[in-house]
């Protein structure tokens, strides 16, 4: 996925988590619904192997910092946005009308990029991920 010539946009919903969650990380442009999760692994997951007790989820998912705006301050993601009231559950329709003008301005932005450049700034950023303090600076 990382190699295709074409602008990959992404957007989580609801709860992005495991081994599908590096794949999404691939995006060029990624969204996130502004109450939704994303992390390699579920909080009670971490819980149970940092401290053998899945009870502890709620200590875990605040050191995983999993939330939209704890992601888009790491570099992670790119933009949040925003649901209607009650969560984009509640309203699908109305969900899909806040998604629709990122969705167009991201791929006019990503669109205008040559191949190689689109490219090599998709690697850069997933080579960037995981560097905190770089993050942090930002």
């Amino acid at each position: 996925m990382a190699r295709l010539p074409v602008p990959i946009i992404v957007t989580i919903t609801g709860e992005g988590g495991s081994g599908g969650a590096l794949a999404i990380a691939v995006g060029d442009h990624i969204n996130m619904l502004e109450n939704s999760i994303y992390s390699v692994i579920s909080p009670e997951g971490c819980a149970s192997i940092l401290w053998r007790d899945a009870g502890k989820a709620e200590l875990a998912a605040e050191a995983l910092r999993i939330t939209a705006k704890d992601l888009t301050e790491l570099g992670i993601v790119d933009e949040i946005v925003a649901e209607p009231e009650g969560g984009a559950h509640s309203d699908h329709e109305a969900a899909a009308q806040l998604l629709e003008p990122v969705l167009v301005r991201a791929l006019d932005e990503l669109s205008v990029r040559s191949v190689p450049e689109l490219l090599e700034s998709r690697y850069a950023k997933f080579r960037r991920m995981g560097q905190l303090a770089a993050a942090l600076t930002v």
